[in-house]
Order: structure tokens, then sequence, then C-alpha cells
């Protein structure tokens, strides 16, 4: 546990995935993306896209009132043409997707703190959770951008 708790950052190769339940499909994010930078998706209520990873790319495109996710980089890869697979979703949805993704890491956190209670770590479980908290942003306080 020492050589965890002195780690700068802790990271998680992953991050958001989105589905569309209706047809299945669905847009993971790409290499050397990760689940630490999950908060960085508001960017998206502001014109911007995250960084969601590379090979295939995925991108978040604006469209009108939606958010266009692409697998593979977008219109831009194709010649300015729109094919690959990409799943819309209602830019005024995403602020409350994001607070529903923060709700699994919270209960990570307090699943956590039970154990390293349970484990008699102390301060070092103190310490722990407090790390993942600090690395994966999740408990902080935002204040997301209207979508």
């Amino acid at each position: 546990m020492d050589a965890l708790l002195a780690e700068e950052l802790l990271i998680i190769a992953g991050g958001l995935r989105v589905a569309e339940p209706s047809t299945g499909r669905a847009v993971v994010p790409g290499c050397c993306a990760g689940l630490e930078d999950w908060r960085d998706w508001a960017q998206a209520l502001t014109g911007g896209s995250p960084w969601l990873g590379h090979d295939p790319g995925p991108e978040i495109q604006a469209v009108g009132e939606d958010l266009r996710v692409w697998q593979d980089g977008g219109p831009d890869r194709h010649h300015g043409r729109q094919v690959g697979l990409h799943i819309d979703l209602p830019r005024h949805a995403l602020p409350q997707l994001l607070m529903g993704v923060q709700r699994d890491p919270v209960g990570f956190l307090d699943a956590l703190a039970g154990w390293a209670d349970r484990a008699d770590l102390g301060r070092q479980g103190i310490a722990l959770v407090r790390a993942i908290d600090y690395s994966f942003t999740i408990t902080a306080l935002w204040d997301l951008p209207e979508g």
C-alpha cells in the first residue's frame, strides 16, 4: 500500500462508454484514455471535445442541439463526409448523465472506506480513500454549464 500511496496521481485505463440501448451500439474510449479524465466530458457543453483516447480516436462534435459522439474521429477523418459509428445524445441531457456517472465512484469510495475500516488500516485507509478521491476528482464540487 505504501507504493500506491506514494504515487503522485493514480490512473485507470478506460473512460466513459456511450451506449444506445435501443440499437445496442456503443462508442468506447480509445487507447490511452483514462477514467481519471471523466469530468472532462463537461467540455462538450461549451463546444469542446474532451480527450477520449486515440486508435480509433473517439471525438465529440456539436450538431444542433445534440452532441454527436464519434467512434473514429468524426467527419473530418472521412473527408468531410458524415460516415462511421456515432451516437447522438441531447446536449441538455449531459449534465444529468455526468451526475449519474459520479454516483458510481462515490459509492466505490464509500465501500473502500468501509473495507479500510474493517481491515483496520487506520491512517493508511483514510489516505487511500483520499488519494483515489483526489486522483479521480470524485467528490469535488463542480458547476456544470447548462446543456
